[in-house]
């Protein structure tokens, strides 16, 4: 897939505190900022997920044992 670029707006001081940052963990800014915002994008995924998850439990709260589901799915 080829690459695209996205441009943004940084104060002096984030931009020296990112560059800082990345390069301490031997990142490029550019790998940096993307597996920042990917992850975050993750995290709300997964938490959509367990809200959804939880709202399902509470409405109807049957669960079952390991041992049964493996049986079940195994």
């Amino acid at each position: 897939m080829p690459s695209s670029s996205i441009t943004i707006r940084l104060s002096a001081d984030d931009k020296g505190l990112i560059s800082s940052y990345a390069k301490a963990f031997g990142q490029s800014v550019s790998d940096f900022i993307r597996e920042a915002a990917l992850s975050r994008i993750e995290d709300e995924l997964d938490l959509r997920v367990w809200d959804q998850a939880k709202a399902e439990y509470d409405a109807n709260p049957l669960s079952y044992p390991a041992e049964e589901m493996a049986k079940k799915y195994l």
